[in-house]
């Protein structure tokens, strides 16, 4: 039997695993954008209290924060074709690749936690602040703009930043359903040379340092903004 972990091996697999990264950052990156549009979208509709939509939108949030990210990933992966290709005829799980399942559920899931960041840190600020600014004369868009905005960002940021994280180590579930990520890369490494130890031992020390530097990234962001509302003060 050969040694379990070997150093040469652990070189070896870096070159392998390293390009499907780019992936893995796909998945964050469209789930971020996205999921920051629909998040805005669903705290619009909180605040005006749009009839219908407003019910529909809490038992959305509910659910995505509710249920495991395993769980919402299948039901997209297999709930989206059982719906759509008989009605229409299609192949959805062939035509559209295990990727768009993936970008699909953390989009879904991005809008309905970001939802909740944006709503709770709009509502932290007193509308007393958007009442004096519009009393100034100011439109309702520059109120935001100037007054609520500024807050609001500057009280999002740390669960933001923890999101961003917890968004990019969720991803490692995608190799579920078929998608080459570095975690369905390692798995087909390990398959083939039937040696995995090597294999996700780097992808640990990825995600640690990527999670880390994130932290890092929001942490002095979050201390800049700290420093210069002290120093307006």
């Amino acid at each position: 039997m050969g040694k379990l972990f070997v150093w040469d091996r652990f070189f070896e697999n870096i070159p392998k695993i390293l390009p499907y990264l780019s992936v893995t950052f796909s998945i964050v990156v469209y789930a971020t954008l996205f999921g920051v549009l629909l998040g805005i979208s669903i705290v619009l509709v909180q605040i005006k209290k749009i009839p219908v939509l407003v019910q529909i939108v809490k038992v959305y949030v509910s659910f995505m924060r509710g249920t495991p990210m395993l769980v919402q990933l299948m039901l997209v992966y297999y709930g989206i074709p059982a719906l759509f290709d008989p009605v229409f005829g299609t192949n959805i799980n062939r035509e559209w690749g295990a990727v768009n399942f993936a970008y699909v559920t953390f989009i879904l899931n991005q809008g309905a936690f970001l939802s909740a960041i944006f709503y709770s840190a709009i509502t932290s600020i007193s509308y007393g602040q958007t009442e004096a600014g519009l009393s100034v004369g100011l439109t309702e868009f520059q109120t935001f703009h100037r007054i609520v905005l500024p807050q609001m960002v500057k009280t999002a940021m740390p669960p933001f930043g923890s999101d961003l994280v917890g968004l990019f180590q969720n991803s490692s579930l995608v190799f579920l359903i078929g998608v080459t990520d570095i975690m369905g890369r390692a798995k087909t490494i390990g398959t083939a040379t039937k040696h995995v130890l090597e294999a996700y031992v780097f992808i640990v020390l990825i995600y640690i340092i990527i999670s880390l530097g994130v932290r890092l990234l929001f942490f002095r962001l979050n201390n800049k903004m700290s420093f210069g509302k002290e120093e307006m003060g």
